[in-house]
């Protein structure tokens, strides 16, 4: 059946890699960002995606879902430096639009059963690990602001579907990599590196370098959110991680770039930072046994893909 999918941030780095799974299994897509498109989509698909202003703080709720089947809410408006310096402007420029939308969606119910699927971050929050890898009924407890709003907005959207009935699903994402990734944000240490190491510039790491992080090829990770949006069901938990379920430190990531390229990097290391977390590695069986899914690439694969793409400049990771 073709349903109709709105993605929150679509033009952004998950979002564009979503819209091309979803359009080539038949779906209609509409992309819903501040920023207009920038890059084409191949013809298999092109005639199936659109594109649509959209603003989290000031969006149109009612407008925006009607004749939607499934809202990918992907969109947020800060990274963890930028929530961590001012973290009220975090939740009321995130959280607030995430109940209002959540409000549009219960007072539509009897339009259509709509789905919303959330992106999260699964590095962030569960804080500190008890158990490694983490499974998805460990204790929230986010170390910083960044990770706090994303445990809040998971906290509302798991309200409003038990006292409203709405279906709601949150994917708590690891670290995913590949092409297509905005450097400029800052995040993503394994493509930050990747590109730095291409273009012969220094890279930098806060602390020893031992810090260990679930890295998830885009690929496997927008394959995990079109299972996760697409399944009929899920079960009596609507909340699962996507990630590798393999840890994965930053001096690992330094020498399999080292080996890739067959050459020495400029590695420079600073003071740690108290708010990172030292491990954060994903337990992601339930998701398996769930929507039988699991990644397909290795993160030595992933970087090597991904390694390709940004020599050739690709907009998308070239495994779709």
């Amino acid at each position: 059946m073709v349903e109709h999918h709105l993605i929150l941030g679509g033009c952004g780095f998950i979002g564009r890699h979503v819209a091309i799974l979803l359009a080539r299994a038949g779906h209609k897509v509409i992309l819903a960002d501040r920023v207009p498109l920038s890059f084409g989509f191949d013809d298999d698909v092109a005639g199936s995606i659109a594109w649509s202003p959209f603003d989290l703080a000031t969006a149109d709720w009612d407008d925006l879902i009607a004749g939607i089947d499934v809202i990918h809410h992907y969109a947020w408006a800060s990274i963890p430096s930028s929530a961590n310096a001012d973290p009220g402007a975090d939740m009321k420029g995130n959280v607030l639009p995430t109940i209002a939308l959540l409000d549009a969606m219960r007072a539509r119910q009897e339009e259509r059963k709509r789905r919303l699927v959330f992106s999260s971050s699964g590095g962030t929050v569960y804080g500190r690990l008890h158990r490694v890898p983490v499974r998805e009924d460990h204790a929230l407890s986010p170390l910083n602001a960044y990770g706090a709003g994303k445990a809040a907005a998971e906290l509302y959207i798991s309200t409003y579907s038990n006292l409203h009935g709405l279906d709601t699903r949150i994917a708590r994402l690891s670290n995913p990599f590949g092409a297509g990734q905005n450097l400029a944000r800052g995040q993503g240490a394994a493509t930050t590196f990747l590109a730095r190491a291409i273009n012969n510039e220094q890279i930098v790491i806060w602390g020893d370098g031992e810090v260990v992080r679930d890295y998830v090829h885009i690929a496997d990770a927008a394959a995990g959110l079109v299972a996760l949006a697409c399944a009929n069901s899920v079960g009596a938990s609507h909340t699962f991680n996507i990630g590798s379920g393999q840890g994965v430190t930053l001096n690992a990531i330094i020498a399999e770039l080292e080996t890739e390229l067959g050459r020495p990097l400029d590695v420079r290391y600073e003071p740690a930072r108290p708010y990172d977390v030292p491990v954060s590695v994903l337990d992601i069986s339930a998701a398996h046994a769930a929507l039988g899914w699991r990644p397909r690439l290795s993160f030595a694969e992933g970087i090597r893909l991904t390694l390709a793409d940004l020599a050739a400049g690709h907009a998308f990771s070239s495994l779709r």
